[in-house]
């Protein structure tokens, strides 16, 4: 619940359409089923055939009218693929609004051939850092082109009621550019 009402960050609502894309047995699940619930939105629970065939997964998203889709980068990769072969009513008909990335880490150069052929603003692409201690999510950011000229994919801000801190071995903050661990405290 806590992590649904901090996604005030994206804006759900009732007329959106979410994907279960994932099993139900990996975390990411949580973020889907009860992202559309809670918002009184629709989830299409996309049968496992499907999720391993991204031309059909491409086309379920275009006939459902899907809104909202959650996505592991590598995931992304196989869409990003099916969408570039896919003739170019297919890019006219998707409704997606948002992407949102999460379970792995997001190589953000992979992320081009979408941008160059749908551009960055609609849908958004946001990128969600989490650990399953934490159920799914913890940081947010919102990509854009401009992130490709930095070359890594950077997790953004703690969610709001979360702080983050890196600290080093001896559990003291480290400066920037330092490698640490990630520690996160909050509801």
């Amino acid at each position: 619940v806590n992590l649904m009402a901090a996604a005030r960050l994206c804006l759900f609502g009732a007329r959106d359409v979410w994907t279960l894309f994932h099993s139900y047995a990996f975390d990411f699940s949580v973020w889907e089923i009860w992202g559309a619930l809670l918002y009184g939105g629709k989830l299409v629970v996309v049968p496992y055939e499907t999720s391993r065939a991204p031309e059909a997964f491409l086309e379920l998203l275009r006939t459902e009218r899907v809104t909202v889709l959650n996505q592991t980068p590598s995931a992304f990769r196989q869409l990003i693929a099916a969408d570039e072969t896919a003739p170019a009513e297919t890019k006219a008909t998707l409704a997606l609004r948002e992407v949102i990335f999460g379970g792995e880490a997001l190589d953000i150069a992979s992320l081009k051939p979408w941008w160059d052929r749908h551009g960055d603003v609609t849908p958004r692409l946001v990128n969600m850092y989490g650990i399953t201690e934490t159920t799914v999510h913890v940081t947010y950011r919102p990509l854009s082109c401009a992130d490709l000229a930095g070359g890594r994919s950077v997790v953004g801000r703690p969610i709001p009621d979360l702080q983050l801190r890196l600290l080093d071995r001896f559990l003291q903050p480290v400066p920037i550019g330092v490698v640490g661990e990630i520690f996160v405290g909050g509801a």
